[in-house]
């Protein structure tokens, strides 16, 4: 396991993250997993024997059950707290009362103390805000993480699912006032979707931000489970939950590939895909899932590839994004400060 700096914190993470979706099954969640906790506990004890050091839940996965499960799991493996790297998250709905959701100051207060329950732990490692709050003002929401980060709750704040003004517009308010800012960003990226290219991925190389990848698989579309045919060699959760949504028709084109150069190596479709995930040079940690110990070591293999220059090459030609304004006009603009 190769380990990364998160973004210009100091702080080093294991380049694959554990997340635990999986965990629990409750309402919705069902779809994605059920895992209980001797079969928690058995993939921990994988994760952690294979050097992960990153683990990734949310308050919201299962409500609560994902982070009560994940807490007593360190505490029956015997985990060393302090070598792990836990992230949870806040914004999502954790009750009917008016104030169970968004990013308000009293909802983010409120939930870093259930999820420390639940955890049982006396500090979360890395709080992402789990969405955007059109409620709440950007400025109420980052005092409130300066904060909690202030309290010792919290050691580092991150954001997921925002758009990339908005984050810049919370950097630039957190700059102002001496606040904590944002040191990473958990997003969507996958082959099937490339789309924080054009503007999330340019701006965490400008401020020096961690990236992790979700859903790196396309929510088990890019597996292997999933052929051009109709086919299935297997269960998967998008027979009930069909998350996040994929472009299918370019999705087999990319399969097509995928699967050839897995035959090449003599090893999964799904290794591919991720190994290409990880290979990306913005990305610090790429977060894997799975239901069962085949699935997680499987994945955690695809640490071992490296695909070389030829692969990488066919690969971004048949999962390259269509060029959009401005961004096409950016790149002939800039062609004339291009040293000859």
């Amino acid at each position: 396991m190769k380990y990364n700096f998160f973004g210009h914190t100091g702080m080093v993470v294991s380049e694959i993250c554990f997340g635990t979706m999986t965990f629990g099954g409750k309402g919705i969640w069902e779809a994605i997993g059920k895992i209980q906790q001797q079969e928690v506990n058995n993939l921990m004890k994988i994760v952690i024997d294979s050097g992960i050091n990153f683990i990734d839940t949310a308050n919201i996965y299962s409500y609560g059950e994902s982070e009560k499960l994940l807490g007593q799991s360190i505490r029956d493996l015997g985990i060393n707290r302090h070598e792990l790297v836990i992230a949870t998250k806040v914004r999502g709905r954790m009750g009917v009362g008016q104030n169970n959701v968004g990013l308000s100051r009293y909802h983010i207060f409120q939930s870093v103390d259930e999820s420390l329950q639940r955890l049982q732990t006396d500090h979360i490692d890395i709080l992402y805000v789990h969405g955007v709050d059109p409620q709440t003002p950007v400025k109420e929401t980052m005092r409130a993480l300066n904060d909690i980060v202030h309290s010792g709750k919290v050691r580092y704040i991150a954001v997921c699912n925002w758009p990339a003004w908005m984050v810049m517009k919370a950097q630039g308010i957190a700059d102002k006032h001496s606040w904590n800012k944002f040191e990473g960003l958990q997003y969507y990226y996958s082959l099937s979707s490339r789309d924080i290219e054009r503007e999330i991925l340019p701006l965490a190389t400008d401020q020096q931000l961690a990236v992790m990848p979700w859903s790196p698989l396309a929510g088990g579309f890019l597996s292997g489970k999933y052929t051009r045919n109709g086919e299935k060699t297997g269960n998967d959760r998008r027979d009930n939950f069909d998350f996040p949504p994929v472009n299918k028709e370019k999705a087999y084109d990319i399969i097509d590939v995928i699967a050839e150069i897995g035959n090449q190596y003599q090893v999964s479709t799904a290794q591919v895909a991720l190994a290409w995930v990880r290979q990306q040079p913005a990305v610090t940690s790429t977060i894997i899932g799975a239901k069962n110990a085949e699935q997680l070591l499987d994945n955690i293999k695809s640490t071992t590839i490296t695909l070389s220059s030829n692969d990488l090459k066919r690969i971004d030609e048949v999962s390259a994004l269509p060029k959009e304004y401005p961004g096409w006009m950016v790149e002939r603009q800039s062609a004339d400060r291009e040293l000859k």
